[in-house]
């Protein structure tokens, strides 16, 4: 062995009793003189390293305990931590929820007995359904259609592209962070699958039109209570419908129908709005002529039954004395006559020598002249 030269193996010297290395100390490598064992004494170690610890140590075992208490109160102030205004801290004791600490400076059993995890839970936080938006190399946003996502089959069995985004924050950390795994994929599918079940009952023309409000607050409503069902700890704040139209192979000729239909509607309402201010007219005007008809009946039979009435009277008193109610016909009928003509009258004493003339061609002018105004 190339050892032997050196009697006692690689360290020069010769083994002990029971074979092992001898040196100057005592027959072992750690300072201490050989026992029968050869492998030295532990307590001889024990006691060296507590010889090392007091030389470095002033004061010996009073300087120990006021390093350990020194330690022991940093440890013990490491458990101050501070949460943000916009945050809540999730405390765990060897693994196991706790409490949720609120804003502030709060305290926890420092490590490894329990653990502190801070949330950020009123930020507003957006998940794309249907699309994602990037920007390009010259720095001009864009807009991707994710078409796996975004076509969905409507009611009456037609197929629209829908983009919408989810608005949504953390209600509480604890349950964010232990119930769901993935708390955004989660958001993301659920979302999804409330809006393909809300557009398989709906038809595309109320989808298109006036119903994407209604169908933006139903699928808010449904996946608010789909994530409360998990307990997943998450409050949606809002769902933005981006956009609603048909597929792009077909957009085009969708708004040609779409067009047609709007002409046709427009077509309509202008035949319901001439009808509805003719036929009111007509039958305003009809009402009228009635009432006129029924007036002027009314009159004639009135004037007919006055007429009827004067003469059954006239005719009673001629019955009863026919001179005398002649005479009185005869003097009403001279004064109506005698009223409407002019009069020039001369008695005896002033009308001697007044020669008698009739002006027969001033009475034929004058004659004319009432003619002409009674056509008029």
């Amino acid at each position: 062995m190339p050892w032997k030269d050196n009697e006692g193996g690689p360290w020069g010297s010769k083994g002990g009793a029971n074979g092992g290395p001898k040196s100057n100390n005592g027959g072992n490598p750690w300072g201490s003189s050989g026992g029968g064992t050869g492998g030295g004494n532990f307590d001889d170690i024990i006691k060296n390293a507590q010889n090392k610890v007091k030389s470095i140590l002033p004061g010996g075992k009073k300087g120990f305990i006021l390093i350990a208490i020194v330690v022991f109160a940093l440890w013990m102030v490491s458990g101050f931590y501070t949460v943000g205004p916009e945050e809540q801290g999730v405390v765990l004791r060897f693994g196991k929820y706790i409490e949720t600490s609120q804003p502030g400076l709060n305290y926890h059993l420092p490590a490894p007995i329990e653990k502190v995890t801070v949330v950020v839970v009123t930020t507003t936080r957006n998940i794309e359904v249907g699309f994602r938006k990037g920007v390009d190399r010259g720095g001009q946003s864009l807009m991707r259609n994710i078409d796996d996502e975004s076509l969905m089959l409507t009611g009456d069995e037609n197929i629209v592209d829908v983009n919408f985004v989810v608005q949504w924050y953390v209600g509480d950390a604890a349950d964010f962070l232990f119930n769901v795994r993935s708390p955004e994929r989660n958001i993301k599918d659920g979302a999804e699958s409330v809006m393909r079940e809300i557009m398989g009952r709906t038809n595309i023309e109320f989808a298109l039109s006036e119903g994407r409000e209604q169908i933006r607050q139903e699928g808010q409503e449904m996946l608010q209570e789909m994530l409360d069902s998990y307990n997943a700890g998450v409050l949606i704040s809002s769902l933005l419908m981006q956009r609603v139209d048909p597929p792009q192979t077909v957009i085009d000729d969708y708004r040609d129908v779409q067009r047609a239909r709007a002409d046709k509607e427009r077509f309509i309402n202008e035949a319901e709005a001439y009808a509805n201010r003719i036929v009111p007219e007509a039958r305003g005007e009809a009402s009228k002529l009635i009432a006129e008809s029924e007036g002027y009946k009314a009159q004639v039979i009135a004037r007919a039954d006055g007429a009827a009435q004067r003469f059954i009277s006239v005719y009673n008193e001629y019955v009863n004395a026919k001179e005398v109610t002649k005479k009185r016909i005869y003097l009403e009928t001279m004064e109506e006559v005698m009223r409407n003509t002019e009069k020039i009258i001369i008695d005896d004493a002033s009308g001697r020598g007044v020669i008698p003339y009739l002006p027969l061609p001033e009475l034929k002018k004058r004659s004319s002249s009432n003619q002409s105004g009674e056509v008029r």
